[in-house]
């Protein structure tokens, strides 16, 4: 028996990077397993990750590439990569692929070969040069605003679909209007804001970059406000927080894990071959096998994943209790780490946010069932960046 959809994140650098930003959770992840970069996957791995892929009948298959910095494997490696899809996907499987790129160093035979992949790729950026130069550096401690933005015009050029993905830090939540606003004035239509990390190990909230739910409840309001201004006046720009919200409340699947209050099945491949559940939790004690000698069916049924899975289902006690559980769920486990009765980290900012836009959200969700279409153009995005 096949599997209805199969769902990867593969990681074809490891955590190697180009950039230095000063939040990186995946150096932080990096840091806390024994060995801390597999380097760049090998030709044979690719192969093996690829026949794995299409070896069983599924209903679709989601490929997408994250890192560190996953351009860094080089242009080559994509085309082996898909030119291998082509060869082992011999029942003519959908196929899906998304890329998750700092979009520091990205040229035209890249976006060609986006293009005619037709690639959905997230490009992060947290905002204008001021904030985005904040924490998002190179190697030597520039900035990479301009970079970027070359890169976004670049892929608009080659009519390559592409989304924003913006770190919230404490220091962005200060400035979430103005963030909207530049990046609704530069075009942008599809925008992810994923709030920041703390290191897995400490107490929250004492880095420079931290966000507190104080702060991330004022962002949240704030952008919210803008994204409402424009729904209001028939301009739609998809925030993804906000459209699974919008979908909840119309009794529709949310895009994310995070807004589902479960862990979803997918499987995070790292570069000698090895799988995890998430992309959050590349450690050692979670990693469930190797796919150069386990299928994809037999991962999905390790008791690795099914721990791992059970775990996300625990909800607080306060959860429970709380008015808002049917739409905010709990949030993202990652959120939920060490914290009393299992409790998000940031179910402060959720329960501001929710009294403050709740009635204009059910207003969205009320026009979007009687226009019957979903309230984002496009439910699609790169998993987890």
């Amino acid at each position: 028996m096949g599997m209805e959809a199969v769902n990867v994140l593969i990681k074809p650098a490891s955590g190697l990077c180009n950039m230095r930003c000063g939040y990186c959770f995946y150096e932080d992840v990096s840091n806390s397993r024994a060995r801390k970069s597999y380097g760049m996957m090998a030709p044979e791995t690719a192969e093996a990750l690829v026949r794995r892929l299409f070896e069983q009948p599924s209903g679709h298959v989601t490929i997408a590439f994250q890192g560190g910095e996953p351009t860094l494997a080089g242009l080559d490696f994509y085309r082996r990569f898909t030119a291998l899809v082509r060869q082992y996907n011999l029942r003519n499987t959908p196929v899906s692929y998304s890329i998750q790129t700092n979009g520091y160093h990205l040229d035209e035979a890249w976006a060609r070969f986006f293009a005619e992949h037709r690639f959905l790729v997230g490009i992060s950026c947290d905002g204008p040069a001021r904030e985005h130069n904040e924490l998002r550096l190179d190697a030597a401690g520039n900035g990479t605003f301009a970079a970027v933005m070359r890169t976004v015009r670049l892929l608009a050029a080659h009519r390559v679909e592409y989304n924003i993905l913006c770190v919230v830090t404490g220091f962005t939540a200060r400035h979430g209007r103005r963030i909207y606003g530049f990046f609704r004035q530069s075009g942008f239509r599809y925008l992810q804001f994923i709030p920041c990390l703390d290191p897995l190990e400490g107490p929250r909230g004492g880095r420079k970059y931290s966000l507190t739910p104080e702060k991330y409840g004022i962002f949240l309001r704030d952008v919210f406000d803008c994204w409402y201004r424009d729904w209001a006046a028939g301009d739609y720009i998809s925030v993804r927080t906000f459209d699974d919200y919008v979908h909840i409340l119309c009794g529709r699947a949310p895009g994310t894990c995070s807004s589902s209050g479960v862990c979803g099945q997918y499987f995070v491949a790292e570069a000698d071959g090895g799988i995890y559940p998430c992309d959050f939790f590349v450690l050692d004690e979670w990693r469930m096998g190797n796919i150069q000698e386990q299928s994809f069916a037999e991962l999905s049924q390790s008791p690795v994943m099914g721990r791992f899975l059970e775990e996300s289902r625990r909800m607080s006690p306060a959860c429970q209790a709380c008015e808002y559980r049917s739409v905010c769920r709990g949030g993202c486990r990652r959120d939920r780490l060490a914290e009393e009765e299992n409790r998000n980290y940031f179910c402060p900012a959720f329960r501001n946010f929710f009294a403050y836009a709740m009635p204009r959200l059910r207003t969205v969700a009320r026009e979007e069932l009687r226009a019957s279409h979903p309230g984002s153009p496009r439910g699609n995005a790169p998993i987890r960046f």
